[in-house]
């Protein structure tokens, strides 16, 4: 009779990571997910005349932006790493994909310090998803990650971005010159802390966490 054994761990867990606000399930991205993202940035991100992102990746001929998508979300799953990760949370409303909130750990444990970036689709803008996804991030990382520092940018003139940070309690933290389209312009830096940070009225509901700790440099190794 052979002999019983303890199960594999999960090879990712990460896939039965989920976070829940009142409107939104943030999870890690899948590839059907990301297929829904893919149409959501067809539909559109941003006025053509604007750029909020370092790499302009929406200005890519239509033909071949989903592939340049898919490509850049994987390669980042793949090297994904304790000593170097980014969740890509893909952001649903009523199951619906409407954009993507990325969280940042570079030697997290030693650090405890995230960062974040984040977009969505013209279509849901001005409701107030994108301070609902970020303060679902940000109590991710300070209530269990353990972070005690979080840091995010945004270029001068991308005025939602910064009031989405002045509402969660970010301090401005200073400026730096940046390309963007091939020309420089200002880049506003923030930061915060656990202390600081603005909670919202409602608790994050997180499931299938204590799996991923180690693969994201807050636990043991996994």
């Amino acid at each position: 009779m052979a002999l019983e054994t303890d199960a594999p761990p999960d090879p990712w867990p990460l896939r039965h990571l989920v976070l829940r606000t009142p409107r939104l399930d943030l999870r890690p991205d899948d590839d059907s997910g990301l297929d829904d993202l893919v149409a959501v940035a067809h539909r559109g991100v941003h006025p053509p005349e604007q750029m909020p992102f370092h790499v302009p990746w929406t200005d890519a001929d239509p033909r071949y932006l989903g592939r340049g998508m898919l490509q850049h979300f994987w390669q980042q799953r793949s090297v994904l790493a304790p000593e170097n990760w980014a969740l890509h949370f893909l952001v649903r409303v009523e199951g619906r994909v409407v954009g993507v909130q990325t969280l940042r750990g570079k030697e997290f444990a030693a650090r405890r310090t995230v960062d974040s970036g984040s977009w969505l689709g013209m279509e849901v803008q001005g409701r107030g998803i994108g301070t609902e996804m970020r303060a679902a991030v940000l109590a991710f990382a300070f209530d269990h990650l353990g972070a005690t520092r979080a840091t995010s940018a945004a270029f001068a003139d991308n005025g939602a971005s910064l009031r989405v940070s002045d509402k969660l309690g970010y301090r401005r933290t200073g400026t730096a010159t940046v390309v963007r389209r091939g020309e420089p312009f200002e880049e506003v830096q923030v930061a915060i802390t656990a202390s600081e940070f603005v909670r919202p009225p409602w608790s994050l509901a997180v499931e299938g966490y204590p799996a991923c700790a180690g693969l994201l440099g807050a636990g043991a190794p996994a």
